[in-house]
């Protein structure tokens, strides 16, 4: 099968790539950079606006300094160039609001780090959690899921090849809490078509 295939399940239209490809974050090597290089923040969905909201008190302890300011100041959000609602930034930086740096300056997420002590039940925004997946919301109604190719990820791009771990693996548990059980496992046997297909 050549690449470039297009897979619909249900009302979603997958790149192949997310199943060809190999993707296994190497944290040791990025230290968490994606939270703090981009053009704008990470994309949100309006109904996890309000989930930080009801949340914030429990991981804003954890956030810098500036990004508490930064929250006060603006809000949970911003509005893009592309009007699309994101995560604020720090002024005058690439830094999302809601960094947290620890000792030795690794950069992690404030929610995820209190969620995983088990404090609050928001982990962080699913645009984050899915990425390298991207989903663009198409006028039809229907979603489009596709790989993004970040420099700073390339490590990752490694790890996963030399660990054979394809992008779709990797992300498992993400894309069944966003979008389910069936969903995925529909996913898994287009990979098997697809992977059985190239050996």
């Amino acid at each position: 099968m050549e690449h470039g295939t297009i897979i619909q399940i249900d009302d979603c239209l997958v790149s192949d790539e997310i199943i060809t490809e190999f993707f296994a974050c190497d944290y040791e090597k990025c230290q968490g950079c994606c939270c703090i290089i981009g053009d704008s923040g990470a994309p949100l969905e309006e109904s996890e606006i309000e989930a930080i909201e009801k949340n914030y008190r429990i991981f804003s302890p954890e956030m810098q300094e500036k990004g508490r300011a930064v929250v006060g100041k603006t809000g949970f959000f911003e509005v893009d160039i592309d009007g699309d609602l994101v995560t604020p930034l720090v002024p005058g930086s690439e830094e999302c609001a809601y960094c947290h740096f620890d000792e030795h300056g690794n950069c992690f997420c404030a929610m995820e780090k209190c969620w995983f002590q088990g404090k609050g039940d928001f982990r962080k925004p699913i645009s984050c959690w899915l990425y390298p997946i991207r989903i663009t919301e198409l006028s039809n109604g229907m979603k489009a899921l596709n790989l993004h190719r970040w420099h700073i990820c390339q490590d990752a791009f490694a790890k996963g090849k030399k660990e054979k771990v394809r992008v779709y693996q990797f992300l498992r548990e993400p894309l069944i809490r966003y979008f389910g059980e069936d969903f995925y496992e529909a996913l898994e046997a287009a990979a098997q078509h697809i992977l059985g297909e190239e050996r």
